[in-house]
Formats: C-alpha cells, structure tokens, sequence
C-alpha cells in the first residue's frame, strides 16, 4: 500500500499535557484520522479498548517518554509525536507526523478537510513548517545514503534535519508559517496564482500541483523547479550537488 504524510514540525521543547489532549480529541474524536488501537514509543506495546475514546493512556504513555506512535486496526494509519528534548536550542528536530493511504487523496472533500485539519493542528503546537506528499517523496527529498569508506553499504544521513536548516525540497503542500513567510518576502507574491494560498495566521500554503501522485513526474519535477526558481535556490537544498541551504529562516522559541 502507498502511503500519504503530513509532516507538522516543532519548536523546540515538549508539548503541554493539556496541548496534546487537546490534539488528540482533535485528530480522533472532530477528525477522526483513525480510531486509535496500538500505541507506545514504537506503537504496539499496548492497546486500546475498540471504541474507546477515553486517551487517558495515551496521554500517561506520552507523559512518561515523552514520545508516542499511535496506530490504528492495521498499517494503512498510525500517527507519531516526537519532541524535541530541547527547550532554548535549536534545531527543531520535533515532529507529529501522520500517515495514511495515498489513496485518500483522491477525494476533494479529504483534500479540502486536510487543508483546514493542518492549519488548525499548526496553530495549536506553534509550528513553523509543515509538508505533506506521498511517501516516497519525501524520503527521496529527506534522506541521502553516501557509500561507506570500505566500499561496502551505504550510511543513512539527512539533507536538512528540520527548518532551521531550511528546506529539503517542495512537495505536495507546503505550510509554510510566520518565520518562512519572512524569508521568501515578496517573492511568495510572484508565485503563479494558482499555486499559492493565503491560509490566515500568516500561514501561506504553496502547493506545486493539485494531486499528491503528479510527484515524481517530470512535469511535478519541473514545475516544483521552477516554484523553487521564484522562491530562490538558496533557501532549498542542493540536490545535484548535495549542498544544504545558504538562506534559513529566522526562528525564535515559541510562548510558553
């Protein structure tokens, strides 16, 4: 099964208890991404009563981590909370990240929900960045394996580890909050119209083309180049010649 994710990056620090049980009700009970089954740090050293809607173990289990991967009947959803331990540091290595079928994507009404779904998780957690697109795409654009000294294997490394490094790439839809919104500057205005959303809360979507499948293409590659043009190359890693961005966002910690 091909999978879809959406990729909501963190600021530093840990998430309140009363921010996460506001989000779990969000995703499971006025989103329902899925009904929640297994969980623990790697997902599956507990479950849930079927129907269940009481989180309270969900929220001991991510207390004591504090991490936790939540997943549903089977492998098509699970959803993972990664913050960073860090409170006044950077990077931004924290993530939630959900995970779906690609095939979900062939539904406007599930396109437009996930618009509105982003935004509102965005604004709870004080996210800077969020991406989502089809798995493969994202790791293609994420991860890069260099060849061991000895000849044998690869070793996995990463382009950019989080926003504070800048940006891997474009994918399907892009969130990009307040700090981004002030380092692309008027170039954002000079995006094809079709391609650039003003979300509200300074949150500007730019989304390359319409179907999370066009990645991969030529025509999702070129038209992602050519988006990555306006916006300019040096906020965006160099994959051709495997170097990180020269222009980063301004980031600062968030209210507490």
């Amino acid at each position: 099964m091909r999978h879809i994710s959406t990729i909501v990056h963190l600021p530093p620090g840990q998430p309140a208890l009363r921010e996460v049980q506001t989000l779990f009700d969000l995703v499971f009970t006025k989103y329902r991404w899925f009904q929640p089954v297994r969980y623990g740090r790697f997902g599956d050293e507990a479950t849930l009563d079927p129907g269940s809607t009481d989180y309270g173990a969900l929220l001991a289990c991510y207390d004591a981590r504090p991490s936790i991967t939540i997943s549903g009947r089977t492998e098509r959803d699970y959803m993972m909370l990664f913050p960073s331990r860090r409170s006044e540091e950077f990077p931004f290595t924290g993530k939630l990240i959900w995970t779906t079928s690609l095939s979900e994507a062939e539904s406007a009404d599930w396109r437009h929900a996930h618009l509105r779904q982003v935004m509102e998780v965005m604004r709870l957690l004080e996210s800077p960045l969020a991406c989502s697109g089809a798995d493969e795409d994202l790791d293609r654009k994420k991860d890069r394996f260099i060849p061991n000294p000895d000849g044998f294997g690869t070793e996995q490394t990463f382009t950019v580890r989080d926003p504070s490094e800048g940006l891997a790439g474009l994918y399907w839809r892009n969130f990009f909050g307040p700090p981004f919104v002030r380092m692309f500057g008027e170039r954002l205005l000079s995006l094809p119209p079709e391609t650039r959303q003003e979300l509200g809360d300074g949150i500007v979507l730019v989304q390359p083309y319409a179907l999370p499948t066009q990645a991969m293409t030529p025509e999702g590659d070129a038209t992602e180049q050519r988006l990555i043009t306006v916006l300019g190359s040096e906020c965006f890693y160099d994959h051709a010649h495997h170097r990180k961005p020269t222009r980063v966002p301004e980031l600062t910690v968030p209210s507490t």
